[in-house]
């Protein structure tokens, strides 16, 4: 029995480790992927204390740090949440784990364009990870859908491997931070193509030749390109608590209060999945409402 377990290590779910060590409260965090989202930025220069550090390190910094604390991480998926009575049952694909309060810090994953061979070239030109793919693209001609920090981030990174990176973007102007809009605008290997979306991507019978788009691009209505990478956003990770009648708002980010308090009786959210976030989805923002969801944990575990 737990008096906490924590769904998610991402910076919110590591954050809510640190703290739950701090005020004595027993507790393990389970997560399948360490860092999240996070472990995937390849660079990172907007988190307090650090004036550039990628994703992997920082999320290693903060893993090290909960477990100097005393705390437990797992990297385990939960796969199944029931209640009974004041008391919550996780399953996992090894274990049962009881605990009284849940925090969920699940995030997001990627939003997929939807469109033919999308799916079909998934790991043979299509990817979801300029950080994790990037240098197998190296003076090639790649792709990256989308226009707010991540795509523009991804592709200034790709544009240190890549001869040739499309940036290609449904609206005008960039989304992205400005500092962030400035380095793709001024790089000489990135061209930007505003107002535009991928109808289809193709290619040959093992790898990704092109992509085509709803407007015409110098004259064509198709790119020749050996990679798309994808970053249009993400949906919140939700299947888990739907059972359990927590409240979500109608993009599905998980209701909470000041306190990081959902409408069941024990469970709190805090992170990238609530609806608290709003479009200002950031790492410090997710580690900050770990804490104060922590503060709340505390709080109902001694009323």
């Amino acid at each position: 029995m737990h008096d906490l377990i924590i769904i998610g290590a991402g910076p919110a779910g590591l954050a809510a480790s640190i703290y739950a060590s701090r005020y004595k409260i027993g507790h393990l965090v389970l997560g399948g992927q360490l860092g999240g989202t996070m472990a995937l930025i390849p660079q990172i220069e907007n988190y307090p204390g650090f004036k550039s550090i990628s994703g992997m390190e920082l999320t290693q910094r903060m893993v090290e740090q909960a477990k100097e604390l005393g705390g437990e991480i797992r990297t385990e998926e939960v796969i199944k949440i029931s209640k009974n009575q004041d008391i919550f049952e996780i399953q996992t694909k090894k274990e049962i784990y009881q605990t009284k309060t849940i925090i969920f810090a699940t995030g997001t994953k990627r939003r997929q364009l939807g469109v033919p061979g999308e799916k079909q070239y998934l790991g043979r030109g299509v990817s979801y990870c300029s950080t994790c793919d990037a240098a197998f693209f190296k003076n090639k001609t790649v792709a990256v859908v989308g226009g707010a920090n991540a795509a523009v981030m991804a592709a200034v990174h790709l544009a240190g491997f890549a001869q040739k990176v499309y940036l290609i973007y449904r609206r005008k102007p960039l989304r992205a931070e400005p500092i962030w809009r400035e380095r793709a605008e001024s790089n000489p290997k990135i061209e930007i193509v505003y107002e535009t979306n991928v109808t289809e991507i193709f290619g040959d019978e093992t790898k990704v030749t092109g992509i085509k788009l709803d407007q015409p691009h110098n004259k064509a209505g198709e790119l020749s390109i050996d990679g798309i990478f994808i970053e249009i956003g993400g949906v919140p990770i939700t299947d888990l608590i739907k059972p359990l009648g927590v409240e979500v708002d109608d993009k599905g980010f998980i209701k909470v209060n000041v306190d990081m308090a959902t409408n069941i009786s024990g469970i709190f959210a805090a992170g990238d999945i609530t609806d608290a976030a709003g479009e200002f989805q950031q790492i410090v923002i997710a580690a900050a409402q770990g804490a104060r969801a922590v503060l709340s944990v505390f709080k109902y575990l001694n009323e």
